[in-house]
């Protein structure tokens, strides 16, 4: 099978903070800048918990506002240092690209097809594109109501503001050999609790036999890294529709190398037909 992109990555928020520190995980980064290349197309959530910290630094506290608005402001805030802290790590040869997107980029034939157009004009032109949900212009309820519009008609409707969905639309979009989701975790657990419980591989000859084991793990997923978050449940769910695209899903810690979870080197979670 021929595939358009090797892969299509994504890191979560929490991944790229020091918890215990309030501050961000800047070897994380430099971890990632070392091997982030052209070719690779990379989704990362952060901007909203990164524009907090820098918040918080700067005044001492915390915003108390609307919670909506709050997340607006905090992210609008972090967008800059997100991309800049990219810029300093990835080798300095590549171009970076941000590139924002939001539900109606997904939803709308015409604009699905100039994202996939400007994601390959960018492999072929050297750069990387760092792809994130464009969040200081979404508002949640006209959100909610023009995807609850789409429904009912029945067309196909993408949300993507967690970013575990963004990355999975993009790896079908641009039909990507591999997808990674980066997390806090090793992967996908039987029992949350039980690190012993890993499950690494959800592999099958078919896709009915994967989409089987799928279903059985997700019973067993409950919780989310943070407030907001959709959780293992969702990711096995976005992983789902990639395997049915023929994209390989790899789940595993963010504290390890992207090569290392590619190549199977260490703990992990991987999901598709073999």
């Amino acid at each position: 099978m021929e595939y358009q992109f090797e892969l299509v990555g994504k890191i979560g928020s929490m991944a790229l903070i020091r918890k215990e520190d309030q501050d961000i995980d800047y070897n994380i980064f430099a971890r990632l800048g070392a091997e982030l290349r052209p070719g690779m197309i990379w989704v990362t959530s952060g901007a909203t918990e990164i524009g907090r910290l820098d918040y918080m630094k700067r005044t001492g506290c915390e915003l108390c506002g609307d919670p909506e608005q709050d997340k607006t402001d905090y992210s609008s805030q972090g967008q800059a240092i997100l991309m800049q802290t990219y810029r300093q790590f990835v080798r300095p040869e590549y171009g970076l690209r941000q590139i924002l997107v939001e539900h109606t980029h997904f939803n709308d034939p015409e604009k699905r097809e100039h994202i996939r157009m400007l994601l390959e004009r960018a492999a072929r032109q050297k750069t990387i594109p760092i792809v994130n949900y464009n969040d200081p212009v979404s508002d949640e309820e006209n959100r909610k109501m023009e995807l609850a519009a789409r429904r009912q008609t029945g067309a196909e409707v993408h949300e993507c503001v967690d970013n575990d969905e963004t990355a999975a639309v993009i790896a079908s979009l641009v039909h990507a050999k591999t997808l990674v989701l980066m997390t806090s975790t090793e992967g996908i657990y039987q029992d949350s609790k039980d690190p012993s419980s890993l499950v690494r591989d959800v592999v099958g000859p078919d896709l009915e036999t994967v989409e089987a084991q799928v279903r059985r793990l997700q019973e067993h997923c409950v919780g989310a890294s943070r407030e907001g978050a959709n959780g293992a449940r969702a990711k096995l769910e976005y992983a789902m529709e990639c395997v049915r695209c023929g994209t390989r899903v790899i789940i595993g810690h963010a504290r390890h190398h992207l090569s290392d979870l590619v190549e199977g080197r260490v703990p992990c979670t991987r999901i598709g037909i073999e």
